[in-house]
């Protein structure tokens, strides 16, 4: 039977409501910023790192969009702050502000190259527009320093009241704030007509095209929504560190962001969250034991995953079941 319009109105409804295990998960995020101030530096670094995730999750996990330089707008958004706090106005919000629109607006620049052509063309244009600006930054040294980095970034008071303290304190709770605003944000639209749209679309394109969709407007907006939360993601580090270098356009920052949503789960709003502290936890207390050889367990631990499957590592009585029975 067809559904009706009623019913796939009260689908979307449905889906857009609030579980109670996402109010508890919040809280118990904000509980853990209160209790461990100890460890705000820690809190600030997967609060940026959840949010660049959650960026790249809208671009991979919904829109489908292959991309191996989403550090490109990361860094552009760390050096636009940066740049704006040292020469214009060291007020925080306004630097996201310009930020988050510079990288929107070289993300729209960049969609009508990302939604033609297959995902090797994708990738290859991806990375090309990340090596463009880190070369970029390289050689402007007189303006972003260089490989020295952009030094003397020194930020005003959070709100006109609330000054960076060194120990992170002002800087993670304001990056928690962003991050939530933005997941509020992004919730919104994956579960509304558009988001529902953009996971048929990455199903099958050509299905979407067929009933009259318009395929290149929507991989458009998504890429550049997307593109605008690296942004963000960006100026929240170079705000809260206040320092910019050529490390914010490197490929590895992809290649991480990657790693996070490969551990957390891509498609999944939460994927990005979970990812980012599985991935900054275990980089902490791996790098404390192995200091030259964290990033060997890590990547062990990626085979494992890739080879087992997160469901089974989830749910390990599954490993008794025989081949071939059925699930």
């Amino acid at each position: 039977m067809t559904p009706t319009p009623g019913a796939a109105g009260a689908t979307l409804v449905h889906s857009a409501r609030v579980r109670g295990w996402e109010i508890a998960l919040w809280a118990a995020i904000a509980t853990g910023v209160a209790w461990l101030p100890q460890h705000a530096l820690l809190v600030n670094e997967i609060a940026i790192l959840a949010l660049f995730a959650l960026s790249l999750d809208l671009v991979l996990g919904y829109a489908g969009i292959v991309s191996l330089g989403h550090a490109a707008f990361f860094g552009l958004g760390a050096y636009a702050a940066a740049l704006f706090a040292k020469h214009v106005d060291a007020d925080p919000l306004a630097g996201l502000a310009l930020a988050t629109a510079l990288a929107a607006a070289l993300g729209a620049a960049c969609s009508p190259m990302i939604v033609r052509g297959t995902d090797l063309t994708r990738l290859m244009v991806t990375m090309g527009v990340a090596l463009v600006l880190y070369e970029l930054a390289n050689r402007l040294d007189g303006l972003t320093g260089g490989a020295d980095g952009l030094q003397g970034v020194v930020m005003g008071p959070l709100l006109g009241r609330f000054e960076f303290d060194l120990v992170g304190r002002v800087a993670s709770v304001y990056s928690l704030v962003v991050l939530f605003v933005a997941f509020a944000v992004v919730r919104r639209v994956v579960h509304s007509p558009f988001g529902w749209s953009l996971q048929a679309l990455r199903d099958n394109r050509l299905r979407v095209s067929a009933i009259g969709l318009s395929v290149n407007a929507r991989l458009a907006a998504a890429y550049t929504l997307g593109a605008a939360l690296a942004g963000a993601a960006g100026a929240l580090l170079a705000q809260t560190t206040g320092f910019a270098s050529l490390d914010v356009l490197d490929f590895h920052r992809s290649a991480d962001v990657l790693m996070v949503l490969v551990i957390g789960g891509a498609g999944w709003l939460y994927g990005g969250l979970v990812g980012a502290i599985a991935f900054k936890l275990m980089h902490d207390l791996l790098s404390s034991i192995t200091p030259q050889y964290w990033t060997f367990w890590i990547g062990a631990m990626l085979v494992v995953l890739m080879l087992v499957g997160r469901d089974r590592i989830a749910r390990p009585w599954t490993w008794l079941r025989r081949p071939g029975a059925t699930p």
